[in-house]
């Protein structure tokens, strides 16, 4: 903690969108104190701050004048984080308050207007999805911190309250770790749309599919969790079958979108799981005769 911070500070959170109010909700949940929500002037953003507000025992506001927290979190889209920083660096007295934002791809230079005030800065990313409407408790969620050493300290420790975990990471690894994250969730919700769609060319309604695939995704995840992904890799391209391959392939011509991302995951596989067939599978997808 920073001299004169007590072990939980109070806190303001900036944006009440979905991470921003599972933050304050978890916050609150392990005796933080949350001083208040703040949003734009005006909209359903003041409209979310004031819910989020009421629930935590907060104040909702517009003008961040006169906050006495040690701790503000900027819980706003990326493009927004440095603006909303030079709009906060003349209204606060900095010195000694940790500033923190939560973007996974941007590094903590996006405060460097509050640094230069004297604040300690960071960014601290979970490694989490949050949605509308969900309050997903942050306990066993990692998140990757850098930044200034006072405030990593205070966000690790922010962590382990509501039950996460922390770990370093460097700043020139941000753009990757962050595209990790991407494949990680909402790729494979793409990945999952796709397979909607794939299921129609075979006469399943999109409800019923989802409703249908649940038991294999669930059990593909339990496979992966208990064993490496080649252990739990399995279907025509592991066993090389080339002719089932070609078939699904020919039938995908009817959805462009779809046949793109089997071939392109074919391909990953290809190269990063066992195949049995590899050179005949390659040439298949490549388009050229085996």
């Amino acid at each position: 903690m920073l001299p004169g911070m007590t072990a939980k500070p109070l806190v303001a959170i900036v944006g009440a969108g979905n991470f921003g109010a599972a933050l304050a909700v978890s916050l609150q949940g392990v005796g933080y104190r949350i001083e208040a929500v703040i949003a734009r002037s005006g909209g359903a953003s003041l409209k979310k701050a004031e819910r989020l507000a009421k629930e935590v025992g907060a104040r909702a506001l517009v003008d961040p004048a006169g906050l006495r927290a040690h701790l503000i979190w900027f819980c706003v889209p990326d493009a927004e984080i440095s603006r909303a920083a030079r709009a906060f660096a003349g209204k606060i007295e900095w010195k000694g308050t940790v500033a923190l934002h939560s973007s996974g791809a941007l590094t903590s230079d996006e405060l460097a207007v509050l640094r230069s005030r004297r604040a300690a800065v960071a960014s601290v990313h979970p490694l989490m999805t949050f949605v509308r409407g969900s309050r997903l408790p942050l306990a066993g969620v990692p998140f990757a911190l850098e930044g200034d050493a006072a405030a990593v300290r205070v966000a690790g420790r922010v962590i382990e309250d509501v039950g996460g975990y922390a770990y370093p990471i460097r700043k020139q690894d941000k753009a990757a770790y962050h595209a990790w994250g991407t494949f990680a969730s909402p790729l494979f919700t793409a990945l999952l749309a796709t397979t909607e769609r794939v299921a129609t060319l075979a006469g399943v309604k999109r409800k019923a599919a989802k409703r249908r695939m649940i038991p294999i995704l669930l059990q593909t995840l339990a496979n992966y969790a208990a064993f490496d992904a080649g252990d739990a890799f399995s279907g025509p391209i592991v066993r090389g079958d080339v002719d089932t391959v070609k078939r699904h392939l020919n039938v995908l011509r009817r959805v462009p979108a779809a046949r793109e991302v089997y071939s392109a995951l074919a391909r990953a596989a290809l190269q990063y799981l066992p195949a049995k067939n590899k050179s005949a599978l390659k040439l298949v997808l490549e388009g050229e005769p085996d």
